[in-house]
């Protein structure tokens, strides 16, 4: 693996509160239990982490927390991992000065939306990621056609794919049918899966890299389905997931941060409350979430899959 492919597992590492009747909705974030998290998730095999994405709470933050969030994870996974910070903003101006700080900071790369709050068209989508890739940074583009409205298609990325420094694509559509057409038509384009629970069926089609959730929850399990994927062990690599799946679903699902911090609360680390606008889970919800967790865990007790 390379630093500028931005392969691997890279953890979109969920955001640790502690109550603080002064701070914004009565939570502070915990920077040290933060860098703590992204240690552990670096030291049980995940190559990095992404800080201030959607799982980040990146838009529920201030500019001094986010640009601290974003400091505080380079120095804590230092010379042992990489780090691609989420610069997504709602235009190319404001992407690209967060590019530029992530730049002064330290970053290895970043991760970027189209123009959020806005749907884009076409010329300016390529306009948005030019003012991001001048910046000099790795950059990977992130297709989320259900949040922003608008689809960086293969024929999409394929343009994109002519600007220095766009390495990479965090594919969230699903459509596990686009890996291999985005390989044919941008074929030094890095594929890397965005949903957890299609992600298997993604690195079989041949994706690089996997921008992961769950692995907050399960990281050296993760790691591990990772790395019998790309040596073609698929047999081995299907039968840790399957028991897994069911709770990588929620990592696509409306309440995905709050879901995964209650899954990391169910292993043993601390998750801890969300910020406006997410609220706790429904007992509905929770009593399905916390299922689909017992079976993922169950297995993992009876089988020793940790790398």
């Amino acid at each position: 693996m390379t630093q500028d492919k931005l392969d691997g597992v890279i953890v979109a590492a969920a955001l640790p509160y502690a109550e603080d009747a002064s701070a914004p909705a009565g939570l502070r974030v915990d920077f040290d239990r933060y860098a703590e998290h992204c240690r552990w998730l670096v030291e049980n095999g995940c190559r990095g982490v992404g800080p201030n994405g959607s799982l980040g709470e990146y838009s529920s933050l201030s500019e001094e927390e986010r640009r601290a969030v974003a400091c505080t994870a380079i120095e804590a996974v230092g010379e042992d991992g990489i780090v691609v910070v989420g610069v997504h903003g709602p235009g190319a101006h404001q992407a690209r000065a967060w590019t530029e700080k992530a730049a002064e900071d330290g970053a290895h790369g970043v991760l970027c939306l189209p123009p959020t709050m806005y749907r884009a068209n076409i010329a300016e989508v390529i306009h948005h990621y030019e003012q991001v890739a001048s910046v000099g940074l790795p950059v990977m583009v992130y297709n989320n056609p259900f949040d922003t409205k608008v689809d960086l298609t293969p024929q999409v990325l394929a343009e994109l794919a002519q600007l220095d420094n766009v390495v990479a694509v965090k594919e969230f559509s699903g459509d596990v049918r686009r890996v291999l057409e985005i390989r044919e038509l941008a074929p030094g384009l890095t594929v890397v899966a965005g949903a957890d629970d299609v992600v298997l069926e993604s690195l079989m089609m041949g994706a690089g890299g996997w921008f992961a959730g769950f692995p907050n929850v399960f990281p050296a399990e993760s790691a591990l389905l990772y790395s019998l994927a790309r040596e073609g062990k698929f047999a081995e690599a299907k039968a840790l997931y399957e028991p897994l799946v069911a709770a990588f679903r929620w990592d696509s699902r409306t309440e995905f941060v709050q879901a995964i911090k209650r899954g990391m609360e169910l292993v043993g680390r601390f998750g801890g409350p969300c910020r406006p606008p997410r609220g706790p889970l429904s007992a509905e919800k929770l009593a399905s979430l916390d299922a689909d967790m017992r079976r993922a865990m169950d297995y993992l007790a009876e089988h020793s899959v940790a790398a």
